[in-house]
């Protein structure tokens, strides 16, 4: 199952992953990706296992980006890659097929790449700017995603595309008419007075059911 709504951590104003991931629970995300970067695994995998068993008590789905092996160790639900991260086949060599994997792309071409990878769903973006990400890849906006969008479908490719980077509220209802599958979040929740209220405004505009089966 790959969830419409997905949540990417970044450090609270305490600067805790935890805290965030917390408060985004709470709200009600289920799909929950750990995002640590400039960190060795050794300070990554407790910050994991915390954030799993989180993820556990609320019922949710834990992503873990960039680490197969804390993936596997944290009994996670799956991984993320960016492009410059580990190839997707050597990752699956490692978590085995039971982990879902999720990899980036920003252009037609890298989709079809991460389609060839067998990924199970991928991340568009950057939508626009974000201080996420220290390599940000060319901003593709609303025009962006809806030229690469009737490209996939004139391909036939049926992968989930979420978008990513930077996206607020307001943008959803636009980038949900370009076939977009569902959308990631980070800064918008993590700033939010009132994650709840944001969240649930957040569903209505989705306008569909927040996950979909999906095997993998």
């Amino acid at each position: 199952m790959i969830d419409r709504l997905q949540y990417i951590s970044q450090p609270s104003a305490e600067g805790s992953h935890l805290a965030s991931i917390r408060k985004a629970l709470e709200a009600g995300c289920r799909w929950i990706q750990l995002r640590i970067k400039d960190e060795p695994a050794e300070r990554i995998l407790p910050q994991g296992q915390q954030a799993a068993e989180l993820c556990r008590q609320f019922g949710a789905r834990l992503i873990i980006n960039d680490h197969p092996d804390i993936a596997v160790k944290v009994n996670a639900y799956g991984l993320h890659l960016g492009l410059d991260d580990m190839p997707v086949p050597e990752a699956r060599k490692l978590t085995g097929k039971q982990l879902v994997i999720g990899g980036t792309a920003n252009t037609l071409r890298d989709i079809e790449q991460r389609v060839a990878e067998g990924v199970d769903y991928i991340g568009l973006g950057p939508f626009r700017f974000t201080t996420t990400k220290k390599k940000l890849s060319p901003i593709l906006g609303i025009e962006g995603c809806t030229r690469i969008m009737e490209q996939v479908r004139q391909r036939g490719i049926l992968v989930p595309v979420i978008a990513i980077g930077g996206i607020e509220a307001a943008d959803i209802p636009a980038i949900m008419t370009t076939g977009i599958y569902g959308i990631a979040l980070s800064g918008a929740i993590t700033r939010s007075a009132d994650a709840q209220v944001l969240v649930k405004e957040i569903v209505q505009s989705l306008g569909k059911p927040l996950h979909s089966s999906i095997n993998h």
